[in-house]
């Protein structure tokens, strides 16, 4: 070949590369990370319902769980639409229970300060099956941080569980391809809404792709799995679930942005945040 036409298909394809790059940047709008602590308690623009509930350590929130029932912390300033979610968590243990939920109704506003059904336990730490009973009918009445169940998505952080059950999944509704919580890590989860579709990214890979209209959802198999008749909202809260005993996980990054213009389906960059005093990889807590 030529050296001079060498040279300009090579200077031609390093314009385009650069060109597309700028592009990319030019898309992604920075994000905006909504408030965790103030004060060294929890930010007052977070709300919870139920039972438990979150406080600082070290820059971060982590779950402060009750035995007599689970809980949810949710952003009560505002509604999200279509846009990204970039959470930053660690868990204790692979199967440390929370999870975040995305596209809550309205109606979680009335239940904020609520605590819906109680959890009675027995000598060795066993729910009673009398109270089991009223906390089902309670949950089924959508009470405390059920309805954000009911009334919401939720995109498991628990690992452990098989595939409609463990990190990134939909909770009981889609599964996720891979990916599991890593104890004592910082992991970058980013949730895409788009339309009446969600994706979930964890550490910059594609596991989960959901569409709320899909026919293709397995049949609701136990009480405390979401109910299917329930159509949510494409614009809702986002909360932060906190679950049983000894369940503890930190969140040190909670952000905001929209919707790149490149479209959903390409994928997320992850950008990890590690709160100040703590060493990635999870050997300083």
């Amino acid at each position: 070949m030529n050296p001079n036409r060498f040279l300009f298909i090579l200077a031609s394809f390093l314009v385009v590369t650069l060109g597309l790059h700028a592009a990319e940047k030019k898309d992604r709008t920075p994000w905006r990370q909504l408030p965790l602590t103030k004060d060294g308690k929890v930010d007052p623009g977070w709300a919870h319902t139920g039972w438990g509930g979150f406080v600082p350590d070290n820059g971060t929130i982590r779950t402060d769980c009750d035995p007599r029932g689970l809980g949810l912390l949710f952003y009560k300033k505002e509604r999200f639409g279509n846009c990204q979610i970039r959470v930053v968590f660690k868990t204790k243990d692979t199967n440390s229970n929370s999870g975040v939920y995305v596209r809550i109704a309205d109606g979680i506003l009335k239940q904020a300060g609520q605590h819906g059904p109680t959890f009675e336990r027995d000598a060795n730490g066993k729910i009673t099956a009398e109270s089991m009973e009223k906390a089902k009918a309670a949950a089924d009445r959508e009470e405390g941080a059920w309805c954000a169940v009911h009334q919401g998505f939720e995109v498991q952080i628990a690992g452990g569980g098989d595939s409609y059950h463990r990190t990134g999944a939909i909770y009981s509704l889609a599964p996720a391809t891979g990916g599991s919580a890593k104890p004592g890590e910082w992991q970058t989860m980013i949730i895409t809404l788009d339309g009446t579709k969600i994706f979930v990214d964890l550490d910059g890979q594609r596991i989960t792709t959901f569409d709320s209209t899909s026919t293709d959802v397995p049949a609701r198999k136990a009480w405390h799995e979401p109910k299917r008749e329930h159509k949510r909202p494409e614009s809702g809260y986002i909360g932060l679930q906190n679950h049983d005993p000894g369940d503890m996980v930190w969140f040190s990054e909670v952000s905001v942005r929209p919707l790149p213009k490149s479209g959903a389906a390409t994928g997320s960059q992850a950008r990890v945040s590690v709160p100040p005093g703590h060493i990635r990889g999870g050997r300083s807590i």
